[in-house]
C-alpha cells in the first residue's frame, strides 16, 4: 500500500461525502447497521468511519443507554462526520489508529468497521485489536469491497486512469480498496488474530447517478486516486475525471448511469 492510500485531506472529505457516499456506500451502510443493531449492544465502537455513513444509519437504531464511540484515522474526514450527525449524547468522537486502539480490553460489545479494514496495513494486527477490546461474545462486524472487476465504476475509471499514464498507471483502487478481496484470505487472517466464529457473505447492489460525471468525480477527486494523479501531474485532475466520465457514459450511456457494485460483509465473534 503506498504511502498516500490513507490520506483523505484537503478537499477530498468534502468531495467523498457528497459524491461517493450515496454512490457507493450508503446500502452498505444500511446492511452494516441492521447487522450492529440486531444484537443490541449497549457499547460499540466504529473505526475508519470516515464521513460518518454508517454512524447516521446506526444511531437512529440504538436504544438510549447506548454508549457510541466513532473514530478514524483521519482528523479531517471525522470532523465531516460529527458536523453532519444531530447532537447526541450517547455519541462520542474519537481521532484513533484501528491498530492501536486506546481502550481497556473487553470494552465494548460490538465493533463495527465500513470499508477500512482494506486500508490497515497490518490485516491480522487490525483484527487483534479488534479482538482485544471485545467483551468474550462479543461481535466484530465489517465489510470489504469485491474485486475491481465485479465493481462497474471503479474498473472503468481505473483503467481511464491507466490510459492517461500508461508508464506509470495509478493503481489506488485496485491496489486498496479493490485489494482484499480474497475470502480465504480474509477468514484466515481473522482466524490469525484469534476469530473462530466467522460468517462472511457477499452481497451486491447497484450504483446509481444522473449522469457519467457524478461517478468520475467521486472517484477520481473524491478518494487518494487524486493524490497519485497529482503527483504525476498536478494539472491533470480535470483532464483524467474528464477520460473517466467519458468511459463510464460509453459503457452505460449519456443520461443517467448505473453499474453494479459488490462487497463481502463479514461478521467474527470474540
Amino acid at each position: 500500500m503506498s504511502a498516500t492510500d490513507k490520506l483523505f485531506t484537503g478537499s477530498i472529505p468534502g468531495i467523498y461525502d457528497t459524491y461517493l457516499v450515496p454512490l457507493i456506500f450508503e446500502p452498505y451502510a444500511a446492511d452494516l447497521a441492521r447487522r450492529v443493531a440486531d444484537a443490541s449492544p449497549t457499547r460499540i465502537l466504529e473505526t475508519a468511519a470516515g464521513t460518518g455513513v454508517v454512524t447516521r444509519a446506526l444511531a437512529p437504531l440504538l436504544g438510549k443507554d447506548v454508549r457510541y464511540i466513532v473514530s478514524d484515522l483521519n482528523q479531517a474526514m471525522l470532523d465531516r462526520a460529527a458536523a453532519r450527525q444531530s447532537a447526541d449524547e450517547r455519541l462520542a468522537w474519537r481521532q484513533a489508529d484501528a491498530l492501536h486502539l486506546p481502550f481497556e480490553p473487553g470494552s465494548f460489545d460490538a465493533v463495527c468497521c465500513q470499508f477500512g479494514v482494506m486500508f490497515f496495513p497490518d490485516k491480522v494486527a487490525g483484527y487483534r485489536e479488534a479482538l482485544r477490546v471485545l467483551k468474550p461474545g462479543g461481535r466484530f462486524v465489517f465489510n470489504a469491497w469485491d474485486r475491481i472487476e465485479a465493481n462497474d465504476f471503479a474498473r472503468l475509471v481505473t483503467v481511464a486512469a491507466e490510459g492517461y499514464f500508461p508508464s506509470d498507471p495509478p493503481r489506488f483502487l485496485a491496489r486498496t480498496p479493490h485489494g482484499y478481496h480474497d475470502i480465504a484470505q480474509i477468514e484466515a487472517d481473522l482466524g490469525k488474530a484469534g476469530f473462530s466464529a466467522i460468517e462472511i457473505v457477499t452481497l451486491q447492489h447497484e450504483s446509481r447517478a444522473p449522469n457519467a460525471r457524478v461517478p468520475a468525480i467521486a472517484y477520481c477527486q473524491g478518494t487518494p486516486l487524486r493524490n497519485e494523479i497529482e503527483a504525476r501531474d498536478p494539472q491533470a485532475l480535470e483532464a483524467v475525471t474528464s477520460r473517466a466520465a467519458q468511459a463510464i457514459a460509453r459503457e452505460f450511456g449519456e443520461g443517467p448511469v448505473c453499474g453494479k457494485i459488490q462487497a463481502h460483509v463479514i461478521v467474527a465473534r470474540a
